[in-house]
């Protein structure tokens, strides 16, 4: 086992609410081949908030040997980490225990002109009369933002069936809504596009998320409304109170857990962890932002 690559602890001013004394635990561990040389980023860390505190570790080896890490960071508090790795086998592990709640996601000008365009895996400029009924989507469009929300969920859960395998990492709007099948980040690219199809502003946000099962990393949206990102997860696997942001982005391809630059690189394992020590019960009507 390499020695772990210990990132900064961070420290802030707890407010004394019970719900900012939470603990939760999270993280991973990821196994792949590398074939040749090649850059990767990691999108594993709980992203940066204030609000929490943090004690994680980091480690990436190749073949048991330990490799220099860069952090990066992007949308609200998101940390890549970039690791320049050759061929071999490749071992990634992350643990954080964190305690507190997030000062919720300020809404800034430009995700207002950013969030509701049509993107990579969220092609929402698609969506009527091919996926959904462009009369029915018209119809949606005009609901307060509350209700628009709901309603679009409502569509999306009548749409798509959870399941694990369905879908490949490639499939946009149409090919998950050709197979009617998908996963948390075809529901949530999903819901994505029809949030921004009715002009709200939507993105993708990758989650550690304690309960939810099966467990794995978790794909949310956040929708702009008066001033605040409101999460929405269409799947209602586990509750949104107890989530941790990892990354946020407009869809999948801001926020994979793992990328690389194109060279061969095979997944062969990956593990993911998280709990919390209040369980939570929520409603979907809920009006819940990420901490």
């Amino acid at each position: 086992m390499p020695p772990a690559y210990r990132l900064p602890c961070h420290h802030v001013r707890m407010i004394s609410a019970p719900s900012t004394r939470v603990r939760r635990l999270v993280g991973c561990e990821l196994g792949a081949t590398v074939g040749a040389p090649t850059s990767i980023v990691l999108a594993v860390a709980v992203a940066r908030s204030e609000g929490l505190r943090l004690v994680e570790s980091l480690s990436v080896s190749v073949d048991g040997r330990p490799l220099e890490i860069v952090e990066l960071t992007g949308r609200s508090g998101t940390r890549w980490h970039r690791v320049d790795a050759p061929a071999g086998e490749l071992e990634v592990r992350y643990d954080a225990e964190v305690v507190g709640r997030a000062v919720p996601a300020t809404v800034e000008a430009s995700d207002l002109i950013e969030d509701v365009r049509p993107s990579r895996f969220v092609q929402s400029d698609l969506l009527p009369g091919t996926v959904v009924d462009a009369a029915e989507l018209t119809r949606v469009s005009v609901l307060p933002p509350r209700e628009r929300v709901l309603a679009a969920r409502a569509m999306v859960v009548g749409l798509l069936e959870y399941r694990p395998g369905s879908t490949s990492a490639t499939d946009g709007l149409l090919e998950v809504a050709a197979t009617g099948r998908g996963v948390c980040r075809d529901f949530a690219h999903l819901l994505a596009g029809l949030v921004r199809a009715t002009d709200l502003p939507a993105r993708v946000v990758s989650v550690y998320a304690p309960d939810l099962v099966p467990m794995d990393f978790h794909a949310v949206v956040e929708v702009a409304i008066e001033g605040r990102w409101l999460v929405v997860d269409a799947t209602g696997l586990a509750p949104r109170a107890s989530m941790l942001r990892i990354a946020t982005g407009r869809d999948a391809a801001d926020t994979a857990f793992l990328a690389n630059d194109g060279s061969s690189l095979t997944l062969r394992s990956m593990g993911v962890h998280a709990s919390a020590e209040v369980p939570i019960v929520e409603h979907v009507e809920d009006e819940v932002v990420l901490g």
